[in-house]
C-alpha cells in the first residue's frame, strides 16, 4: 500500500529544501571574491593587503614598464571584462590605454560607477598642478603629478577609499575589510614613524631625477629636486639638455641621480661618467627590485638606498 504524504508534510519539506538552497546561495555569495583589476603594482599590492582572500587581484603592469605607455592588449581586455573593481592611479597616467579597455568592460566599472576607483582622485594636495596647459610643455598632467603612491600619508587615504569601495561591492565582507584596514593603518603608521626617524639625515640634500616620478617621495623627505634629465616631461633626454645639466651640476652639485627600472640607463650612465654623481636605481613600485616585494619593503628600500648614497 502506497502512503501519500500529507499536504503539511510536503509543505514543510519544500520549505526546508528552499531554506537549505537559500543558505547555500548566501554562503556562495559571501565567499565570492571581488575581482580587482589593478593598473599598477602598488595598487595591486594594496588591494591584496586590504582584501586578503576576499579579493582576486590582477595587476596589469609591472615595475619594468612605464605606466604611461602600455598597449591595450587582448589579454588585458579579457581581464578587465571580469573586473568588479578597476583600481588605478588616474590623473591621466593611464590615459593612453585604460579608456580603450573600459570600452569593452561592464557598466559597473565605468567612470563614476562603484567599480571605478582612481587613487589620485582621493588626494586633494597633488603636486605640480599646472596653472595653464600647452603642448609645448611636454607630457604634463592637467590634474597634477599622478605618482601619488610615493607619499605614505597618501597611501593611508587611498587605503580608506579602497576599503569603502570593496565594502560597497561586497557588503558581506564588511567586517573582514574593516579589520584588514585597521591592522594596516596601525602597521603603516608605525612604519612611517620609523622611516621618518631614519630619513632625518636626508633632509636638505639635493638630487636630480630622470623624470618627476619621485616628486612625492622627495617632498615627504624634504629633499630638494634640482633638475630632470628629461628636457620636458615625457621627452627623452637630449644631448643639448644634458650638456646644460653638466654646467648646472658644476654650479650646484646634486648628491644623487634617481631613476626607475623602466627608464633608459644610457643617459644616466653618460651623466655619471661626466660628473661622478651617484646614480640610484630606485624600485619606484612594488616589484622594482627583489627586496621591494610589497609596499612596506618598497618604502624601506627607498630609504635605505638614499641613506647609503648619502654616505658615499
Amino acid at each position: 500500500m502506497v502512503r501519500i504524504a500529507s499536504k503539511g508534510f510536503l509543505t514543510s519539506s519544500l520549505t526546508a529544501i528552499w531554506l537549505l538552497t537559500a543558505a547555500v546561495y548566501a554562503a556562495s555569495a559571501e565567499a565570492k571574491a571581488v575581482n580587482v583589476f589593478a593598473c599598477e603594482p602598488e595598487w595591486g599590492s594594496l588591494a591584496e593587503t586590504i582584501g586578503g582572500d576576499a579579493v582576486k587581484v590582477f595587476t596589469a603592469t609591472s615595475a619594468r614598464q612605464d605606466p604611461h605607455y602600455i598597449q591595450a592588449r587582448p589579454s588585458l581586455l579579457a581581464k578587465v571584462r571580469k573586473a568588479d573593481l578597476v583600481f588605478c592611479t588616474g590623473a591621466e597616467l593611464e590615459v593612453g590605454w585604460l579608456p580603450l579597455l573600459l570600452r569593452k568592460a561592464k557598466a559597473s566599472v565605468q567612470p563614476g560607477q562603484i567599480g571605478y576607483l582612481m587613487a589620485a582622485d582621493q588626494i586633494s594636495d597633488k603636486l605640480e598642478v599646472p596653472v595653464a596647459l600647452d603642448r609645448s610643455m611636454g607630457d604634463v598632467h592637467s590634474a597634477g603629478n599622478p605618482h601619488v603612491h610615493l607619499n605614505p600619508y597618501h597611501v593611508l587615504t587611498i587605503a580608506e577609499a579602497l576599503t569603502q569601495r570593496l565594502t560597497s561591492i561586497s557588503p558581506a565582507q564588511q567586517s573582514r575589510f574593516a579589520a584588514s584596514l585597521s591592522e594596516f593603518q596601525a602597521q603603516w603608521q608605525t612604519a612611517i614613524t620609523a622611516w621618518e626617524q631614519q630619513a632625518q639625515a636626508l633632509q636638505g640634500r639635493s638630487v636630480m631625477v630622470y623624470h618627476k616620478n619621485f616628486s612625492y617621495l622627495l617632498d615627504w623627505l624634504e629633499i630638494t629636486l634640482l633638475a630632470d634629465l628629461e628636457p620636458l616631461p615625457g621627452i627623452p633626454p637630449t644631448s643639448k639638455h644634458l650638456s646644460e645639466l653638466l654646467l648646472k651640476h658644476k654650479q650646484s652639485p646634486a648628491n644623487a641621480l634617481l631613476y626607475a627600472p623602466y627608464q633608459s640607463e644610457d643617459p644616466v650612465e653618460w651623466f655619471v661618467a661626466k660628473t661622478g654623481i651617484t646614480a640610484i636605481k630606485m624600485p619606484y613600485t612594488v616589484g622594482g627590485s627583489e627586496q621591494a616585494s610589497d609596499l612596506f619593503s618598497l618604502y624601506q628600500q627607498h630609504i635605505d638606498l638614499l641613506l647609503a648614497a648619502s654616505k658615499e
